[in-house]
This record gives C-alpha cells, sequence and structure tokens, in this order.
C-alpha cells in the first residue's frame, strides 16, 4: 500500500479513521538502556506519519492530541505506536511534526542526488547509506574516494540545486515490465500494492518509498564532510543537506569563537596554537611521570628506611597511578612484606595493589577489593579498580585485624 504521506509529502496533517487500536508494548532506550514501555498499537484507514523504510526513519507526530512514539510498517499496514488510546471507528486527526519530517525528506532526496552523481561520475555504487541525527553517509562500493573527486561530487551536486531540478514520483504496478529498467538494489519481501519510482530530472530514477523534496531547490545546498573506511573494501561518504548544513554551519561558527576566546588568536592560528599546546602537554605529562617516580623511590626508601621494617605497608597518593604503585612495589623488593596501596581521587575512584606472600594476597585481596567496591585479580600481585577510595580507614583496619588475628593463632 502507499500511504497518504508518501503522495502528499509536504501535508502536515491528515483526517481518517481508526481501524483497530488495543494495548501493546513497545522497545524504547531510556538513559541507553532499552525498556518495554506501554501504549496502544493503532492502525488508521491512512496516514500522514510515514512509517521507517528504506533508510528513512519513521515520523513523529500527535493524533487528537495523543503522542506518537514510533510508526513501522507491517506488510500493507502502518502500525502507529501511541502513547494513549484513541477510540477504534472514531475519525480523527492526525498532527506531523513537520521539523523531523522536512529535515528526512532533504536528507533522504540529498541521499538520491549524491548516490546519481557519485555512480554517473566515477562508477561508485551506493551500497548503503545512513540518516543519522546529525549526519548522515552512503557506503560506496570503493576503497578510496580522493578529495580531488569529492570536490568534483560536491561541485556537480550543489550544481544542479541550483538548477531547482524538479523531482516526481510515479506509481507502477510490481508486474509493470518499466520497473526492470529502473535502477534500484530490489524490493522488500513483503512488498505490498504499487511500486513508486522517485526521479530527478535528468539526473536518476530509482525506486524509493520514502519521503522526497519536490525541487532540488529545496535542498539548498549539500556539503560532503569527510570519508572514513567502511567494511569489506567500501568507503563511508559523510554529508549534511537544507536546514541541518545551517545548523551544522551555525555549530562550527560558534566552536571557532569560542576557541578564539580560549586561544586569544584568530582562526588562522587554531592549528599551530593547539599543535604547540599539545607538545607543551606531552612534555609536562612526561615530566610528571618522571617525577611520581621519583617520589615512589622516596616512599619506598621511607620504608625500608625504618628499625625494625614493619611486616605491613599502607599508602594513597591521589595524584598517583598503577604505573606509581608498581615503582614502590620493584623500590621494596620484599614479598614478605604485606603492602596494601591505593591511588586516586580520597573519596572517589581510583587503583589498588596488593602485594606480598601469595597466601595471605588470596585471602585478603578479595575481601579489600569488596570493602572499596571494586574488582581485579592477581596472586602475588593482586591489580584492581575500586570506587570508594574513602572506605580506606576501613580496609585498613580489616588488614590489620586479619594479620593480628592470623598472628595470634599461630
Amino acid at each position: 500500500m502507499v500511504f497518504y504521506c508518501q503522495r502528499h509529502c509536504y501535508k502536515k496533517q491528515y483526517t481518517t479513521r481508526v481501524v483497530s487500536c488495543k494495548l501493546a508494548k513497545l522497545e524504547v532506550l531510556v538513559d541507553g538502556k532499552k525498556k518495554k514501555h506501554d501504549c496502544y498499537e493503532t492502525i488508521f484507514e491512512d496516514t500522514v506519519l510515514f512509517p521507517e523504510g528504506g533508510g528513512q526513519p519513521d515520523d513523529r507526530g500527535t493524533v487528537d492530541g495523543v503522542n506518537v512514539l514510533r510508526v513501522l510498517r507491517r506488510g500493507s499496514e502502518a502500525v502507529h505506536y501511541l502513547e494513549g488510546p484513541v477510540k477504534e471507528r472514531a475519525t480523527v486527526t492526525q498532527y506531523l511534526d513537520w521539523t523531523r519530517r522536512h529535515d528526512h525528506m532533504q536528507q533522504h532526496s540529498a541521499q538520491h542526488l549524491i548516490t546519481a552523481v557519485t555512480e554517473t561520475l566515477f562508477g561508485y555504487a551506493t551500497t548503503s547509506w545512513y540518516l543519522a541525527e546529525m549526519v548522515s553517509h552512503i557506503e560506496l562500493n570503493t576503497e578510496k574516494v580522493t578529495q580531488e573527486e569529492m570536490l568534483k561530487i560536491e561541485e556537480t551536486v550543489n550544481h544542479h540545486i541550483r538548477e531547482a531540478l524538479p523531482v516526481s514520483i510515479v506509481e507502477y504496478e510490481a508486474s509493470d515490465p518499466e520497473l526492470k529498467e529502473i535502477r534500484t538494489r530490489g524490493l522488500p519481501d513483503d512488498v505490498c500494492g504499487p511500486v513508486r519510482v522517485v526521479s530527478i530530472e535528468g539526473v536518476d530514477t530509482n525506486l524509493c518509498c520514502g519521503t522526497h523534496v519536490s525541487s532540488l531547490a529545496h535542498l539548498q545546498a549539500i556539503k560532503l564532510l569527510h570519508t572514513e573506511r567502511g567494511k569489506a573494501k567500501k568507503t563511508l561518504l559523510f554529508f549534511v543537506a537544507g536546514d541541518r548544513l545551517l545548523r551544522y554551519f551555525g555549530s562550527c561558527v560558534e566552536r571557532e569563537r569560542r576557541f578564539n576566546t580560549l586561544l586569544h588568536s584568530n582562526p588562522a592560528d587554531h592549528i599551530r596554537l593547539v599543535e604547540k599546546n599539545q607538545n607543551s602537554l606531552k612534555s609536562a605529562q612526561k615530566s610528571l611521570r618522571d617525577a611520581l617516580k621519583d617520589l615512589a623511590t622516596f616512599e619506598a626508601y621511607k620504608f625500608l628506611s625504618q628499625d625494625p621494617k614493619p611486616n605491613l605497608f599502607f599508602h594513597h597518593r591521589r595524584d598517583g597511578d598503577l604505573d606509581y604503585l608498581g615503582v614502590i612495589i620493584n623500590e621494596i623488593n620484599d614479598e614478605s612484606v604485606v603492602k596494601v596501596l591505593t591511588a586516586g581521587e580520597d573519596k572517589g575512584p581510583g587503583s589498588l595493589l596488593i602485594h606480598g606472600p601469595p597466601p595471605l594476597v588470596a585471602q585478603l585481596a578479595p575481601r579489600v577489593c569488596e570493602i572499596l567496591e571494586g574488582r581485579g585479580g592477581g596472586k602475588t600481585r593482586f591489580t584492581g579498580k575500586v570506587t570508594r577510595l574513602g572506605k580506606r580507614g576501613e580496609a585498613e583496619k580489616y588488614v590489620r585485624s586479619f594479620l593480628e588475628n592470623r598472628e595470634a593463632e599461630g
């Protein structure tokens, strides 16, 4: 079935009847985790809301004030998932989130244009594409796209936009022999009803179920951003178009202004100054590592200078790390001493290193790690990542008590 939204891409609302509405579960992302959400699976006689397909995400909107969470295609039906119920057989009005739809139309038509021009100029076929929230990309069947080729593609697509070439949509029956002459990656197995063909005058003709602009002029402009190596010797070509390009450019300008303030310079000097700062940072980090190594050696020397030498050593350093703790272990160089060393924020996360006789380490380490709320492993040298260094006092009390009881028993 071809839906109202596909025949009237610029319509923002539509009145129709409810065919069915039933309670359902929808998997949604909440704080990065998938959770089941109660909703209502609803089917209408027709819809102004595009169901996900052809690489284009689904629309959002409302139905008589009820939010639409998702719209998916199931055979010849567009299945709407609503936050609340609507009455079956009732006449309702669907309202489209036009900003989202228009953005998808621009990116989708831009993809068709880039795909056609790239294949015409260089023979690189598009094998897939991805319409993301910020930057979209097409996957090209080539190992590399040169900078010169990118410039030629960008120049050509924007030339066609300035020509304001019309974009038309024609429907065919699936059995129509003319479809064999049209470029396509094939029809979905569950396709039902007429087949839509989207044409950019003189540039491209292709099967597509998505929504599109009616003129390339509505794309305003396309910017090719960069390429990345894809899978199986393919290349990903990233782009932005239309209103999204204006937003992207706006964010670039804002970042540039912030860099002007941070670096006390103009944009022409940004790269030089950032490279200079990076080199200074590397030098400072090396000096810090050397200083920490010297401090670790000194802490080991202080311990070894005690007479008599204790059989237990606790030590913590806020700005240390596992390398720092490892130097202390190596400098003391005495497996008979139980050493419980920590590094990191005084009451936050950090590193744990326990070293000593293997039987004692095996007994002490799991409980110390548990107290500090972390995990790790090792026999003679137990290393771990912990989250509660503020509980070091409790860990020390446990270790001392354990060793005192063990000494009393034996």
